[in-house]
């Protein structure tokens, strides 16, 4: 016997439920957007990304979605702006400055390097933005103070090391962050190029631990006398 048609009338009736529970409460429809958005946006890219899919991945229809969030590229903006909110604010958790300055630094390349492997869709939004030219990200004032805490942070680690004598006087935050998350940018961005070339799967855990060890190897030998 067929039961398409049944089949296909009880997910009509449950997204219509969905909808309504989403519809009642704002919050949570809001957080099922963004969510689904962040997906859509990193598989596809700000180009391909459709909103009718982001509306469906989320449960609930494109009126939601405008009514919340304004239009596509509004939207993007916003999944950006939460993506480096969780990022800093995981940062902010780790209280680097309680630390010795080498163990502070080491702490930051180690949860940069995992953070990057958990959150590819981090990875992804990244390479879409640089595409172009970080044209949203510009217009985001959040994403500036965001940015300033972390610098801020890492430069009186690194003022207390220098003042130690464990630091090079000419120790620069900007170039320490920029070592440690281009070492794992580049890595898992280019994984399947590299591992093809090189014949080598850099994606297996072993090859995965080594390259963490390097990574805080490689930051702390570029600053440490």
């Amino acid at each position: 016997m067929d039961n398409s048609g049944e089949t296909g009338e009880k997910k009509k009736a449950k997204r219509v439920a969905g909808d309504r529970v989403l519809q009642r409460d704002p919050e949570r429809t809001k957080a099922a957007i963004l969510e689904a958005a962040t997906r859509e946006f990193a598989e596809n890219g700000m180009g391909g990304a459709r909103v009718d899919a982001i509306a469906e991945r989320a449960g609930t229809n494109k009126r939601m979605l405008y009514h919340y969030f304004g239009d596509k590229e509004q939207l993007y903006l916003r999944v950006l702006e939460e993506a480096y909110v969780g990022i800093r604010t995981a940062e902010r958790a780790l209280h680097i400055g309680d630390r010795s300055p080498e163990e502070g630094i080491g702490e930051l390349a180690l949860f940069t390097w995992r953070y990057f492997l958990k959150h590819p869709e981090f990875l992804s939004l990244l390479g879409t933005e640089n595409l172009h030219r970080a044209r949203w990200l510009r217009q985001s004032v959040r994403l500036k103070e965001l940015h300033s805490h972390l610098i801020g942070e890492l430069a009186r680690v690194l003022e207390r090391g220098k003042k130690e004598g464990v630091f090079i006087e000419n120790a620069d935050p900007l170039h320490v962050y920029l070592t440690i998350a281009s070492l794992g940018y580049f890595y898992l961005s280019n994984q399947h190029t590299l591992s093809t070339i090189f014949g080598r799967e850099l994606i297996e855990p072993s090859n995965l631990d080594s390259w963490e060890q390097h990574i805080v190897h490689v930051t702390l030998a570029s600053i440490k006398r």
